[in-house]
């Protein structure tokens, strides 16, 4: 594959600065118009993901009203950018007016084992400011990302992470960084709701369908005795914030495909709930069985596909 040139990655992190400081210096209500356009220009920029949403959905929830759901997506999108470019402003004020805590008492719990907590999260809500309110709700955690394909951006990304504490483990070869955290009894944050290569993962049931899904995160959690608690940051249309919700702990066998497929069981019953926070666009089906046929379109030769 071919390197990415010095030039195109100054070229999109100038764009993307100027999305960012756009968002984080126009008052409230106009930061939101704006990142409802950012997020409309993605849909239109690159139509490949609109037609994913739509594939998923026709396979996952046949009969639920699909284009208000990835109508929803893309909103939700917007806020995602919104807020995190406004992370300074909630590091100042506080994240209370944005996302309030339920279920703080499991995580608690679970602290006083002295054995770390795994957080099992997902693409769902708004994940980046769930793991960035937790850090002034209650303490820093580490979190696991994987690296931009730009490393400016990767770079301006991973400050605003860490602007309210948190610290950031690359997913490249995160296994020993997330051990010594937990061994420190501190909390670390995975998402679980991304495609796996055959290699890395195993094929579970996810709404019906087989999906391929990491089994790391199950190995970790069986190696190290750290509890895990499922936690998202859903949008309350009522309350007009987030809630971080933090669900009692899952059971862990040590048996790494059972236990992956109660994870993704769970996280299907929280996206089935809450449908259009979910990102739809993600081809969650890529990784299919030995034999099986492909479920979405073929890229151009050349083309990187999600």
């Amino acid at each position: 594959m071919r390197g990415r040139s010095a030039i195109r990655n100054r070229i999109e992190y100038a764009l993307a600065l100027t999305a960012l400081k756009s968002l984080e210096w126009a008052p409230e209500g106009a930061a939101f118009w704006l990142a409802r356009g950012y997020a409309a220009l993605l849909d239109r920029a690159v139509p490949r993901l609109r037609r994913t949403a739509f594939r998923n959905l026709e396979m996952a929830l046949p009969d639920a009203e699909a284009r208000k759901i990835v109508d929803g997506v893309f909103l939700s999108i917007a806020r995602v950018l919104a807020l995190f470019a406004r992370f300074p402003e909630i590091r100042r004020s506080g994240p209370e007016a944005w996302i309030r805590c339920e279920g703080l008492e499991h995580v608690e719990a679970a602290r006083r084992r002295g054995r770390g907590v795994l957080f099992a999260t997902a693409h769902l809500g708004n994940w980046e400011l769930s793991a960035f309110a937790y850090a002034m709700l209650a303490e820093p955690m580490d979190v696991v990302v994987r690296p931009l394909d730009n490393p400016l951006i990767d770079a301006l990304v991973e400050r605003r992470r860490a602007l309210s504490g948190n610290r950031v483990i690359a997913k490249s070869d995160p296994a020993r960084a997330i051990l010594r955290a937990l061994a420190d009894n501190r909390a670390v944050g995975i998402l679980v709701d991304q495609n796996a290569a055959q290699e890395s993962g195993a094929f579970v049931d996810f709404f019906g369908i087989p999906a391929s899904a990491g089994t790391g995160f199950a190995k970790l959690a069986a190696r190290s005795g750290a509890a895990v608690i499922p936690g998202f940051a859903l949008w309350s249309e009522r309350e007009r914030r987030y809630v971080l919700r933090f669900l009692p702990p899952v059971e862990i066998t040590g048996d790494a495909i059972l236990d992956t497929q109660t994870v993704q069981s769970l996280l299907e019953r929280v996206i089935r709930e809450n449908p259009e926070q979910w990102l739809w666009i993600h081809r969650r089906w890529k990784t299919r069985p030995p034999g099986a046929p492909q479920l979405y379109e073929r890229a151009p030769a050349g083309v990187k596909t999600s």
